[in-house]
């Protein structure tokens, strides 16, 4: 697997030809919160096989969904979010590919190819949110490190893959295993960089829902969402959603690489948490797990005109971590007064629910406020929990609308 310089510099060549009105369309998107030089620097680019995303950085790549591709069920592959940690993109060959999996807390050691994946465990099918733990980390006031992501590093889609339970079981796993190391094919542009590793628990990697992913949307994994597997961990952040798999490792005690021991952390006790990584926890911070309750409309942008004394669709999508989304409650007063939005179809516990809502506005201003609750008892908040690192922004949308 030889790192691919020559893909990435085909990849954005396009960036070039791009027109000044491309740009523009491009802006129109930015939320205002977002810091001025992230807007400034932002454009709208094509990089291969995928249609043209919001540039968040070019190296490593990291490519914002348009929130237009959030209005269907499921979030086309060629406009799925980037999101890398290292620059050094491999291109694998699927043929050759093959995942070690062994450990200290392994009962022995296996190597499997696609094809053994696919012809030795059972091949499922599981609707999921892929969202990075910084969506909306742009959004923040006052604004903290890292890529400025407005609400578009996230996306739905149907993952096909095997189970890692399966996988584990078959090579077995000792009583004393505490936690699986995960880890992929991109690398860091020198020795110094930390290789992208991450852990989960020994109970989470177990856990029915955990899948080692090849296919997506119907299709093989595209280059740029971890071709040719991926992990797939429902409910929890992207994190840990480990692209381009190439080693599982079972292990008996706390993995301290970088980016579990430094990164990836929030502040003990801020946020609701079902799933705890406890071999995890310091004396003042724990890893990111699950997703917080959110929502976002998706058919309307903030300042936008529409038709007055006609009736308006407020559309949109609301997910949590897997409770399931029991209301979406909509104001159109401010927030003055709530009514239920409609559910659209349930496509699984992890995926997002779509919902709508119905209001004839009166000529002038007003505006719309969106919050989505789950059957675990929680609600969007209506005010920023801030932290170090700007992850879980669920605060409750409000949307300035001109109805004329």
């Amino acid at each position: 697997m030889a790192p691919r310089r020559t893909f990435l510099k085909q990849s954005f060549a396009a960036a070039a030809a791009l027109s000044a009105g491309r740009l523009a369309l491009a802006e129109t998107w930015q939320p205002a919160e977002l810091p001025a030089g992230t807007i400034d620097s932002s454009s709208l680019e094509t990089i291969q096989g995928k249609v043209p995303l919001i540039k968040r950085s070019y190296r490593p790549p990291n490519y914002e969904t348009p929130v237009e591709y959030f209005n269907q069920p499921y979030t086309p592959n060629n406009a799925f979010f980037v999101r890398y940690h290292l620059s050094n993109i491999p291109s694998v060959d699927g043929e050759a590919w093959r995942l070690t999996v062994e450990g200290e807390a392994a009962g022995g050691k296996a190597v499997y190819s696609l094809a053994d994946l696919r012809r030795t465990f059972e091949v499922i099918e599981l609707a999921a949110v892929c969202q990075c733990s910084g969506n909306r980390r742009g959004l923040f006031q006052p604004h903290v490190y890292g890529v400025e992501w407005g609400y578009g590093a996230m996306g739905n889609a149907r993952w096909v893959g095997v189970r890692l339970r399966d996988v584990l079981n078959k090579v077995g796993v000792n009583k004393d295993a505490l936690e699986v190391v995960l880890d992929g094919a991109d690398m860091g542009v020198t020795e110094k960089t930390p290789d992208f590793q991450k852990s989960i628990p020994i109970w989470k990697a177990l856990d029915e829902n955990t899948l080692i992913a090849f296919q997506m949307n119907g299709a093989p994994l595209p280059h740029w969402n971890g071709f040719p597997a991926r992990l797939i961990v429902p409910g929890w952040t992207g994190t840990y959603w480990m692209k381009h798999l190439t080693s599982v490792k079972v292990v008996p005690a706390p993995y301290k690489g970088f980016w579990m021991a430094s990164a990836y952390r929030i502040p003990l006790g801020k946020f609701p948490s079902i799933d705890r990584f406890t071999s995890q926890d310091s004396a003042v911070n724990t890893p990111i797990t699950e997703m917080v309750v959110n929502s976002l409309v998706t058919n309307l942008k903030p300042g936008q005109t529409v038709p007055a004394n006609r009736m308006l669709q407020i559309q949109g999508v609301a997910w949590d971590s897997g409770a399931g989304i029991s209301e979406v409650a909509v104001s159109v007063d401010g927030g003055r007064e709530w009514r239920p939005a409609e559910l659209l179809t349930d496509l699984g516990r992890y995926a997002w629910r779509g919902f709508t809502f119905a209001h004839t506005p009166k000529p002038g201003r007003f505006e719309v406020l969106v919050k989505a609750s789950n059957r675990a008892g929680e609600t969007q908040t209506p005010s920023l929990i801030l932290n170090p690192a700007g992850y879980h922004h669920n605060v409750v949308q409000r949307l300035p609308l001109i109805a004329a």
